[in-house]
Order: structure tokens, then C-alpha cells, then sequence
């Protein structure tokens, strides 16, 4: 049976990252997943794994900080997939630099990716969602979000952005149906960027001292699913033992 509507993942790269995992929660909703991000093969490993359970998935190659290809991203799910219901914005690129060694690049790097291509994104979902009055707009924040540390000041400017972004999408869009949630992601995500780059950081933390993919998937699926009277437009998440 087709699934009855489409969601969009932007950010997806390896199995066992957040944005895989969001696909996965999606599709296992029901939902047709497109997994949209930069590298043909893992987009191709994420959604052979979810249409091996049965469901629904496509690869999308998608660069985010390309205006022309977002637009294309956002035409071929409207032309060949079920009616879109969920946008979900989570490509990051957060990389440690300290700010006299901070090069012009880097930072306009970091903005873009962070922020720009989150514009993008939330531009074209709202192009179509809004007069459609439904669906669900999600972006992926950080703790650089509402906090600015270094050495990573480039990343915090893009996703302090990224929240405004998120921010004035909910108060334009909220009105006519559409619900626009930022979530800030304050600690260390349990998946392969951590566990296999920096694993000393990982076993430093302990049991449940980093976030689960599949528990961060379930709320995001959670906000999707609240009843308009209460909706959530910013929520944070932890672990038990983060400090904040």
C-alpha cells in the first residue's frame, strides 16, 4: 500500500546518524521518506535498509546550499511522491576552530550549511505547505543555538540564525496550519560521528550520557503528531545527566 504523504529529510548521511534515523521513525509512520543529503551511496544504504522492512523511501542527492537543486529536491517530491506533510531540516557541519584561526571560508562554510540552507528549505516548504493550511516544519538546532562558546563561534552564528529562521517561519506560518518546531540538540548525539571519531569523548560520558538516535527520532515524530491547540514551537533535549 503507497504511503498517503511524503517527508522530507535533509541531512541525511550515515546509517547510523540522526538523519537516518529520522527517515527510519518517519517511514515506520507510515510516511514516504525522502532522505536528502550529498553522498549517493549512504542515501542509497539508508533507504535500502527501510524498504527492506517494507516501507517507503527514496534517495534524494541533494546539495542545501544550492538554491536550484533544493527547488529541484522540492519539485520531484511534489511530482512523483505522495502530498508532502513533514520537512525536516537537519544538515550541520559543526567543526572546531578557534576564532583568530577562523578563516572568511570556513565561516561562510558554517552559515551556509547552518543557516542559508535551512532558509532554503524552509522557503520551499512554505511556498507549499502554507496554502495547503497542514503539515509539520522541523529544523535541528544545537547547543550553539542559544549559546555562542569557543571554538565554535561560526557554527553558533549559523544556527543562531537558523533559529530566528525557525522562529519567524512558526509566527508566519503558524496561522495557517503549519507547524514549525526548532529543537535544540544540547549534547553529544550517539551515532557514528561520535562513537567512532571520538570515542574516548563517548565512554568519557557514561551510560545514557549521550543521546539515542531513535529516542531524539520518537520525539521528533511526537511533535508531528500534537494537537494544534498545543503545539510546541522550541524544545530541548539531553541527556539526564548534561549539564546546562
Amino acid at each position: 500500500m503507497p504511503a498517503p504523504a511524503s517527508a522530507i529529510v535533509v541531512g541525511v548521511g550515515a546509517r547510523n546518524g540522526l538523519g537516518a534515523a529520522l527517515c527510519r521513525r518517519f517511514a515506520a509512520g507510515g510516511l514516504h521518506a525522502w532522505a536528502a543529503g550529498r553522498t549517493a551511496d549512504r542515501l542509497a544504504a539508508v533507504c535500502d535498509e527501510i524498504e527492506g522492512e517494507g516501507l517507503a523511501a527514496t534517495a534524494a542527492v541533494t546539495d542545501t546550499t544550492s538554491e536550484p537543486e533544493v527547488l529541484a529536491l522540492f519539485d520531484r517530491v511534489e511530482r512523483e511522491g505522495p502530498p508532502l506533510e513533514v520537512v525536516i531540516y537537519n544538515a550541520g557541519n559543526n567543526q572546531p576552530v578557534a576564532l583568530a584561526e577562523t578563516t572568511a571560508e570556513h565561516f561562510e562554510r558554517a552559515w551556509r550549511v547552518g543557516c542559508f540552507g535551512g532558509f532554503l528549505v524552509g522557503r520551499e516548504a512554505a511556498r507549499r505547505l502554507g496554502p495547503r493550511g497542514r503539515g509539520t516544519v522541523i529544523f535541528t538546532g544545537a547547543t550553539g543555538s542559544i549559546r555562542g562558546k569557543p571554538p565554535f563561534v561560526a557554527f553558533a552564528a549559523a544556527k543562531a540564525g537558523l533559529r530566528m529562521v525557525a522562529q519567524g517561519m512558526a509566527r508566519e506560518l503558524g496561522p495557517l496550519g503549519v507547524h514549525v518546531v526548532h529543537v535544540v540538540i544540547d549534547g553529544g548525539i550517539a551515532g557514528d560521528r561520535i562513537l567512532k571519531h571520538f570515542p574516548r569523548f563517548a565512554e568519557a560520558k557514561g551510560e545514557d550520557g549521550l543521546l539515542a538516535l531513535d529516542a531524539i527520532a520518537d520525539t521528533y515524530w511526537q511533535l508531528h503528531a500534537q494537537d494544534r491547540s498545543a503545539w510546541t514551537h522550541e524544545l530541548d533535549l539531553r541527556p539526564f545527566k548534561e549539564e546546562w
